[in-house]
């Protein structure tokens, strides 16, 4: 009986310290998890890829597809975004002879999409540089990063002299091909040419010479001078070319702009007013020397538009590997020309394009 008493008042005893428990225990909140830091996420650094000559980028199937110069081979980037090089799917999609006239010294190599087919533009020659001329890879695959780049040759631009950093256009129906070249035969300096193209392989007509170095911004005191990289951009019912000038072994290697209204005759260098001051220029607090050499791309929304170009880190670093890529937005002024500003201060964030975040 005894036994039975104390088993009792044990399990009494322990009920009640069980009841008072759950009526004194108060009650718990769960915390909301905390919202991510947008602000963070946004945020991105320049430079987007270390070392990237001449970067060029084109947009399609909701992808960038990246290419620079690397002196030896075609090397093509992929990616969703442009803020973060990181994790992009890259390439080595052309490797040139041992031998020949595009051998050696691969330069300012842009891939374009033509009427459904791929094609890349590279400067090369056969180790000597007098010989520089353009020439074409083409991939027929729908994913240029797949499938087999054919090499097409020598792209025979009108006069067969010294050419360099060549990129193609549409316009009012019309394919057109600028270039950097030579007068004659001897590098004296560096001009800006166009002609006409029937198709992505075939130029026609004669080359017009469009502008050469002029303003002392163009020259620098060197020799020879250069004017070179030439760009193109539409709006506003104006079209532009973006060029490069003032040689890249100078600090001062800066952006010059042409500008011509969109109905006028291309091919007529009187068409085009040419820029007394450089439009894009160093930055020397912001570690942004001889910056050059650009392209453009929108953001993946489409309401940004965004500069892509090289520069030197520290000054007296000329036309090497430190030349890493950087990019940044820019706008159009009232007048409907496009504001560069100033190459943004390397390593200062940036909000990442619009879309990306």
């Amino acid at each position: 009986m005894l036994r039975s008493f104390i088993v009792s008042l044990l399990f009494v005893s322990v009920f009640s310290l069980l009841a008072c428990s759950e009526e004194t225990t108060p009650d718990i909140k769960k915390e909301e998890p905390e919202e991510p830091d947008t602000k963070v996420d946004s945020l991105f650094l320049n430079p987007i890829h270390t070392s990237g000559p001449d970067p060029w980028v084109f947009q399609a199937n909701d992808k960038y597809y990246l290419t620079f110069t690397t002196g030896y081979n075609l090397t093509l980037y992929k990616s969703d975004v442009m803020s973060d090089l990181g994790d992009a799917y890259s390439r080595s999609v052309w490797t040139p002879p041992a031998t020949g006239p595009n051998s050696k010294n691969i330069w300012a190599p842009e891939i374009h999409q033509i009427d459904g087919v791929w094609y890349i533009y590279y400067a090369a020659d056969d180790g000597d540089n007098q010989n520089h001329r353009m020439f074409v890879v083409r991939n027929e695959n729908e994913d240029p990063e797949v499938g087999t780049w054919e090499d097409m040759g020598q792209l025979m631009l009108p006069d067969d002299k010294w050419a360099i950093d060549g990129t193609i256009f549409e316009h009012n129906d019309q394919l057109y091909y600028l270039w950097s070249g030579w007068e004659g035969d001897v590098n004296v300096r560096q001009d800006i040419y166009i002609c006409k193209m029937d198709d992505a392989l075939t130029p026609v007509g004669e080359r017009v010479m469009l502008t050469k170095p002029e303003y002392g911004w163009e020259t620098n005191g060197v020799n020879p001078t250069v004017t070179e990289g030439p760009q193109v951009l539409k709006h506003d019912g104006k079209i532009f070319i973006v060029y490069s000038a003032g040689a890249c072994w100078t600090d001062g290697y800066a952006l010059g702009l042409l500008t011509a209204d969109d109905e006028a005759d291309l091919m007529d260098p009187e068409s085009w007013t040419k820029s007394e001051e450089p439009v894009f220029s160093k930055n020397d607090e912001g570690n942004a020397y001889g910056p050059g050499h650009n392209s453009f791309f929108t953001s993946k929304d489409g309401t940004e538009d965004w500069i892509i170009y090289h520069a030197n880190p520290q000054p007296g670093q000329g036309c090497g590997g430190n030349r890493s890529i950087r990019i940044q937005p820019f706008n159009w002024d009232e007048n409907g020309y496009p504001d560069f500003g100033v190459p943004h201060p390397l390593y200062e964030k940036l909000t990442k394009p619009s879309g990306e975040y």
